[in-house]
Parts: structure tokens; C-alpha cells; sequence
């Protein structure tokens, strides 16, 4: 299909829109996550109501597609436990160490930390897959690392130690989410996204749910009614229908378009979290949102053109 044609024309629209709109939502989940909060609710005890919530779906659309593939086109066992292992790792690991994080650090500065996991990608396919180091990722990552100590440095009364902690925290989950992204896609070519995302959000659950009876009594999935509306918000919309948007998105324009598309995601997340949360927006906010954006923009630009060449 030419991209110059009305209908291949539309159909990059579509996906432009559909990346979009997926960022937006993703966009929307810390916030949600501190408005729950302030409830009273735990983060493993919202992590667990949030995959409680979004597993059903995504196993019922991997179902689908198990029965509607033929037999000798489905995933051996070997494929299906790195999968569920792969998922564990994105799915579990990286959202718990993310939501205990956001107990104690904002909004802005978690998506801004968070979004810096695309040059750990690169760091890691280099150490443990021997992938090239190219220039403009570093020069990226510089700039966004860069971001990262102005927006903290320039106000060093805020590093308290459960700022500090938080963080931590939040820094960890990129680097386990850069893992999953890393080991997800021989994965993803496997099985298909649908399944791979069943298999995975399958096996994550499992292993929050047991992670949720080890340490909580089920008591405690009782949360106040008021928090109610704010998680299924975040299972459904920013979630289940952010994961489908993005894929979908991606499938259109490609993984390059819809990572310099997610850019959007952090400066959507500033702005409710200054409109809603009433955090604070002053100069470090700013010099470091602009770093970090303009790190990831600038990676994304150069690795695309570098690609189509």
C-alpha cells in the first residue's frame, strides 16, 4: 500500500492516531495510581486489583487466538515458558517496583525517569547481545540523563531519603522494563502479540496474586469505595485499551513512528499532574522535561532515519 495514496494515507493517520491516543492513556496511569493513593491503598494491593481487573481480557483475546491458529502454527512449551517468564519480568517485577515508587516520588518525575528506558535498551543489547553502540544514543541518553540531575539537582532540599528511595525504585523498573522489552520481541515473534500478551499478563498475575497472599490478607483487597472509579480506570483504559492502541498503532506506522509519537506521553503526564495533582512546575520541571524529551526525541529521529536508509 503507498503511503501517497487517500486509503494508505488514511491508514497512516489511523496509526498516527492510535499511537497517540495509546501514549495519552499510558500517560494517564500515574496519575491514577496517586489518586488512588490517597485512599489508603498499597501499591502491591492496587497492583493486584489491576491485573485482576485487565488479565481476563487479554486471556480472552489470546484464546481467540490459540483456537483460530492451526496446530503446527501454535508456540511449543519451550516458547511458552520464556514468554511467561519474559512477562514476569514486565509485568510483575517492573509495575510492583513502579507503584511502590510512586508512594513517595511525583508524578512528573516518575515519567520522566521511566521514559529514559529506551537507552537502557541500547546498554543492554550491547552488553548482553553484543548490539552496536551508536553515537546518537549516547549523545541521547546524555542529554536525558543530563535532565534528570538538573530536575533533581537544582533542588537538592527535595532529595529526601524516600524521594531518593522512590526513585531508586523507578529507576530499577526502567531497567527491568528495558529487559522485558528487550527479551519480549523473539518472543512476540513467536507467538503474535495477542498471544504473547495473554501468555505473559497470564503469568504475571499468577505471580502477583501470590505475591498479594504472601505478604496481605485478602482484607485487604477490600478498598474504600471511592477508589473504585480510579482503578478501573487505570485496569481499563490506561491498561487494557492504552496496550491494544499502541500495538495497533505500531502495526501502521511502526515501532520508530510510535516511539517518537510516545513522546507525548511524559508531557501529557506533567500537565495532569500540574492540572489534577497540584504538583509543582518551576524551572528544574522544566529544564529537565526538556532534556529528557528532547534525548529521546533526538534518538528516535536519527535511529529512524538511519533505518530507512
Amino acid at each position: 500500500m503507498s503511503p501517497e495514496s487517500p486509503h494508505g494515507r488514511r491508514w497512516l493517520l489511523t496509526g498516527f492516531a492510535l499511537s497517540a491516543t495509546g501514549a495519552m492513556l499510558f500517560a494517564g496511569k500515574s496519575i491514577l495510581v496517586k489518586l488512588v493513593y490517597v485512599h489508603h491503598v498499597d501499591s502491591t494491593t492496587l497492583v493486584t486489583l489491576r491485573m485482576a481487573l485487565a488479565m481476563p481480557i487479554f486471556v480472552a483475546v489470546g484464546w481467540r487466538d490459540w483456537r483460530s491458529r492451526p496446530a503446527e502454527l501454535r508456540p511449543d512449551r519451550q516458547t511458552i515458558g520464556l514468554a511467561m517468564l519474559v512477562g514476569i519480568l514486565g509485568y510483575y517485577v517492573s509495575s510492583w517496583l513502579d507503584f511502590e515508587g510512586l508512594e513517595t516520588v511525583g508524578a512528573q518525575q516518575e515519567r520522566l525517569i521511566l521514559f529514559t528506558y529506551p537507552f537502557l535498551v541500547i546498554l543492554f543489547g550491547r552488553v548482553l547481545l553484543r548490539h552496536p553502540l551508536r553515537p546518537h544514543a549516547l549523545a541521547g541518553a546524555g542529554l536525558s540523563y543530563l535532565g534528570l540531575i538538573v530536575m533533581f539537582g537544582l533542588e537538592p532540599v527535595r532529595l529526601t531519603p524516600p524521594v531518593l528511595t522512590g526513585s531508586a525504585l523507578i529507576m530499577a523498573s526502567a531497567g527491568t522494563f528495558a529487559l522485558y522489552q528487550l527479551f519480549a520481541r523473539e518472543m512476540i515473534v513467536r507467538c503474535g502479540a495477542a498471544l504473547f500478551t495473554a501468555i505473559a499478563m497470564t503469568a504475571a498475575g499468577f505471580a502477583i496474586f501470590a505475591h498479594f497472599l504472601a505478604t496481605h490478607e485478602l482484607s485487604a483487597l477490600a478498598v474504600p469505595a471511592a477508589a473504585w472509579p480510579w482503578i478501573l480506570i487505570l485496569a481499563l483504559l490506561a491498561t487494557v485499551a492504552a496496550s491494544f492502541a499502541m500495538s495497533a498503532g505500531t502495526a501502521r506506522i511502526g515501532a520508530q513512528g510510535t516511539a517518537i509519537i510516545s513522546t507525548l506521553s511524559p508531557a501529557v503526564t506533567i500537565i495532569l499532574a500540574v492540572a489534577i495533582l497540584g504538583e509543582p512546575f518551576g524551572a528544574p520541571e522544566a529544564i529537565g522535561t526538556v532534556c529528557v524529551l528532547g534525548g529521546v526525541a533526538l534518538f528516535s529521529l536519527i535511529e529512524a532515519r538511519t533505518r530507512v536508509r
